[in-house]
């Protein structure tokens, strides 16, 4: 009986071998059972490295365990760095991956310490490494809520000009409260200048209300209270704005044919359709292996 030969082995890029090409698919693909353990592991050890860094903050704990969380994070930097080496090591486009985001966020995630090391004044740069927890929002694409949260900032791409455009509404009305509040009250009540009512208008309509600055005057209290009831009426319509966009981009991804599940080697991107073979954000070859997208279309079936 023919058997289907090693979709991983198969097509290696020129000079990279069997073994790279393995590294590369169980890292940078997430459809794979080796790649699904492989992101779970990353996000826990990312997890863990955060509350240590977290913990560490913490003056109190710092004294009593300084010394254990110094150790567990060079244990974590050492991690991580073994995994930044790897994907160098196995990825056929490493110049991309180097100036891709993610590879500039993995390279910040483990430089902190190292410089730490070196120049003990820089320990506090330790905290950039914080940003790694953005990697985690890239591999729960696993999840249900990565594909909500994808959804969600779809829908502000698709909005952002309605919401610029009542930003620009919400200005100009904050501006006409600041003016009207600066006249009536004045600076014997403490409104000093235009951009000191501007900071009340905007404390004032989104109901914040921190007290440090109050009206006076019966006039002023009525303009306050009109500016508050504003306020409620404003936080009603990015919300529909936004409902309505998402409602219409479900709608969309619904009737989308489905995505491969599948990073691009040089930009670490995703959403490409099953039948692309080029990264459609920069270009780079996908080089997808044959029993990744044979089982994407098995399971849009």
């Amino acid at each position: 009986m023919n058997q289907r030969p090693n979709a991983l082995s198969e097509h290696p890029e020129p000079g990279q071998s069997a073994l790279q090409r393995k590294f590369e698919v169980c890292i940078f693909g997430t459809s794979t059972p080796a790649g699904r353990r492989f992101d779970m592991a990353l996000i826990a050890v990312i997890l863990m490295s955060v509350i240590v860094v977290i913990l560490d903050s913490i003056p109190e704990l710092d004294e009593t365990f300084g010394a254990g969380f110094w150790y567990a994070e060079i244990f974590f930097t050492g991690l991580f760095t073994l995994e930044y080496a790897t994907r160098i090591w196995c990825t056929h486009n490493r110049s991309g991956y180097l100036l891709s985001f993610w590879g500039i966020i993995d390279a910040l995630a483990i430089v902190p310490t190292y410089l730490a090391l070196i120049y003990p004044d820089a320990g506090p740069l330790i905290v950039i490494r914080l940003l790694r927890v953005a990697r985690v929002f890239r591999v729960f694409r696993l999840v249900a809520l990565f594909a909500e949260l994808n959804e969600i900032l779809g829908v502000l791409r698709n909005a952002s000009r309605s919401i610029f455009v009542f930003l620009i509404m919400v200005m100009l009305v904050v501006v006409v409260f600041a003016c009207i509040i600066y006249v009536i009250e004045g600076p014997a009540h403490g409104f000093t200048s235009i951009p000191l009512s501007i900071y009340w208008a905007v404390v004032t309509i989104t109901t914040v209300g921190y007290g440090d600055l109050v009206p006076q005057t019966g006039a002023g209290r009525f303009v306050a209270g009109f500016g508050m009831l504003v306020g409620y009426s404003i936080i009603a319509v990015p919300t529909a704005i936004i409902t309505r966009k998402l409602w219409e981009h479900i709608g969309e991804q619904r009737s989308s044919p489905p995505l491969l599940p599948w990073s691009c080697p040089s930009c670490a991107k995703e959403g490409h359709s099953l039948e692309a073979s080029h990264c459609q954000y920069c270009g780079a070859e996908l080089d997808v292996p044959s029993d990744v997208r044979e089982q994407a279309q098995q399971y849009e079936r």
